[in-house]
């Protein structure tokens, strides 16, 4: 592993869409004009969507993007990726099943994507799904509309080899085993961790898998209230080995 300029982005999505892309451009174009060669977004960059929110309306078809299309979900962000040699991570997006996915009728994938000169050169399909009750009664059942990704993913980048992951992957260790035996330098974890969980366990468990692993940790997130009852911890890191 080389030495590496990184910007970490966190930023309060909210149930727009719209809004929430147009936010996610400025802080990654603002990133690349700071000289950042990696820019990482949090989960659910594209908005913090509410219950009943129809998330395969704006999922993306990534085989087509490979062919040209630019959906608007990634638009803005192609487009900075076309006029920079950065690698750009999206942090979790609804991606559309392909004809051979195994996925149930209606759900998506909350996948990773990584960009490079305007091109989509990797994915990661996020394996563990929140399905949890909350200290305050409330339920999130991320299983209900998102399919599980099935591979453990490293993304071989010039300067780094990078293992992918996305928010409650964190809460299991073996997979960032696995992510090590593959050659992985440095972790991703871009997140949307919840206010509660957050504030118990997201920082001790980031520390935790950078010094099980002896591995740098890349930890983008959301922060604050977006807007329908939900609050995100925030409090993006970066953890080095020791």
């Amino acid at each position: 592993m080389r030495d590496l300029d990184v910007a970490l982005v966190q930023m309060c999505a909210g149930p727009d869409p719209t809004a929430s892309l147009a936010r996610a451009a400025e802080l990654t174009a603002e990133a690349l004009g700071r000289g950042a060669e990696l820019v990482a977004l949090p989960e659910n960059f594209w908005g913090v969507a509410p219950p009943g929110f129809d998330r395969l309306a704006w999922a993306v078809d990534l085989d087509a993007v490979d062919q040209g299309v630019a959906p608007p979900l990634l638009a803005e962000q192609l487009a900075l990726s076309r006029g920079s040699e950065a690698l750009i991570v999206l942090g979790g997006l609804p991606e559309r099943p392909g004809p051979g996915d195994a996925a149930p009728a209606g759900a998506i994938y909350n996948t990773l994507v990584i960009l490079h000169r305007g091109r989509v050169v990797g994915r990661y399909r996020k394996i563990h799904r929140f399905d949890a009750t909350l200290p305050d009664g409330s339920r999130l059942l991320e299983s209900a509309s998102v399919a599980a990704g099935e591979r453990p993913t490293v993304f071989v980048a010039p300067k780094v080899c990078l293992g992918l992951s996305i928010c409650y992957d964190l809460r299991f260790p073996e997979l960032y085993r696995e992510l090590m035996i593959a050659g992985a330098e440095v972790l991703l974890v871009p997140a949307a961790f919840t206010l509660h969980t957050g504030l118990a366990h997201w920082e001790p468990l980031l520390r935790a898998r950078a010094i099980e692993n002896q591995a740098y940790v890349l930890a983008p997130a959301q922060h604050g209230a977006h807007g329908h009852g939900r609050y995100s911890h925030g409090h993006s890191l970066i953890v080095d080995p020791w």
